[in-house]
């Protein structure tokens, strides 16, 4: 009876952890949607904005923010995958790659401002790519990477020993069990750490302050080396510098849903991808 109870509660308890999660959830939601829907129409999404960005549309804005955090996850998946592998199927063990572990999943914690500076300082500065798409996409990329790896990490460990010894004992390469076994076994797993990296690296402000963003650009995006407007700035821009506030701040919310929707339309995209590849290898 004891034990019975003890169980009752500890469920009502995840229960009502879980409640309190989808309250908090909805009404973040609710509240962006209340005040932001009303903005929403096809000429916001298709139009440039003019008359100091009290009309028109946002259609730069979220172009550029696509491109900031396409190019962020084309430089940090390959990279952070690699790493991983070399970590889980390559290095030996020792204190070194222990430490090294250590640094990767502490810098997962390090406050997004200071990856500004550091992109500002070596992408902007020292390569000379200047406040642009590639500098941007180059910092969130490295913001991204110690979440990549660690997941990758997470993934390749969860693959049976036994998968690779069978693999090994059929005559197959290191290489080749890696690349045709392990990976598309723990690429669901990855796939988690990517769709966790895409809503972090989309909605960051401080990284792209300091090396893509700018405050109002004239049309689209020409090259790599073309600053941008990106739609976290183009928000705390709206609220903060604009000179008509009455008018600007309903565009604001309107950008934050339109971000929660770019956010969600590619973290479903890769959940799609990640069930996908479980059923072919579940």
């Amino acid at each position: 009876m004891k034990k019975e109870f003890s169980q009752n509660l500890g469920f009502f308890g995840l229960f009502l952890c879980m409640l309190t999660t989808i309250l908090a959830l909805g009404s973040i939601i609710y509240f962006i949607a209340a005040r932001g829907f009303s903005v929403l129409s096809w000429s916001f999404l298709t139009q440039v904005p003019y008359s100091a960005m009290t009309k028109g549309g946002i259609a730069p804005v979220i172009v550029g923010t696509f491109y900031i955090t396409l190019g962020a996850i084309m430089f940090a998946l390959p990279l952070g995958i690699a790493c991983a592998v070399y970590l889980c199927e390559y290095s030996p063990k020792s204190i070194v790659v222990n430490i090294i572990r250590i640094s990767i999943n502490n810098l997962a914690g390090v406050p997004s401002v200071v990856f500004g500076l550091f992109g500002l300082a070596v992408f902007v500065k020292f390569f000379g790519f200047g406040v642009s798409i590639l500098s941007g996409s180059l910092t969130l990329g490295i913001l991204a990477l110690p979440m990549i790896i660690s997941s990758a990490q997470e993934a390749l460990l969860a693959v049976p020993q036994s998968i690779r010894e069978a693999s090994l004992s059929l005559g197959a390469t290191k290489w080749g069990t890696i690349k045709n076994i392990v990976l598309p076994t723990a690429l669901p797993g990855i796939l988690t750490g990517v769709i966790l990296s895409i809503g972090r690296v989309a909605g960051e402000t401080a990284p792209i302050l300091f090396t893509a963003a700018a405050f109002y650009t004239r049309g689209y995006p020409k090259s790599v080396f073309s600053e941008v407007m990106a739609l976290p700035y183009h928000i705390y821009a709206l609220m903060t510098e604009g000179a008509h506030p009455d008018k600007q701040r309903a565009i604001a919310y309107g950008c934050s849903l339109v971000l929660l929707f770019l956010v969600l339309f590619i973290s479903g995209f890769a959940i799609f991808l990640r069930q996908r590849q479980r059923s072919l290898y579940g």
